[in-house]
């Protein structure tokens, strides 16, 4: 099991950037595949950027693909979520999520965070 805490997120400009911050802790945490997610208000949860256990892999949905990067730093168990070229529809509430296996952490991962608030101002 992991635990994962997000951090980074808040108010920004249209066409600012932010970068979310997840710490994972738990047994054989780097050993997860990890995702991203997202939730606008009054709109069912979407999934934003996924990455390998190992790093060597990341998936992205199309709507932030060129704009947002994944990665991860196994050593210090933190998956970054930089988020450049914001747009106001980028608003909402992003959660960090882990997953044993790859071809769920985009779909219906196993473990997630509490969230973080990102708006984007027009």
């Amino acid at each position: 099991q992991v635990q994962l805490v997000e951090s980074g997120g808040g108010l920004v400009q249209a066409g600012g950037s932010l970068r979310l911050s997840c710490a994972v802790s738990g047994r054989a945490s780097n050993m997860y595949a990890m995702g991203w997610f997202r939730q606008a208000s009054g709109k069912e949860r979407e999934f934003v950027a996924a990455i390998r256990k190992n790093g060597a892999g990341t998936y992205y949905a199309d709507s932030v693909k060129g704009r947002f990067t994944i990665s991860r730093d196994n050593a210090k168990n933190t998956v970054l979520l930089q988020m450049n070229r914001l747009k106001p529809e980028d608003t909402a509430v992003y959660y960090c999520a882990a997953d044993w296996n790859w071809a769920q952490v985009s779909i219906q991962p196993d473990y997630w965070g509490q969230g973080t608030q990102v708006t984007v101002s027009s």
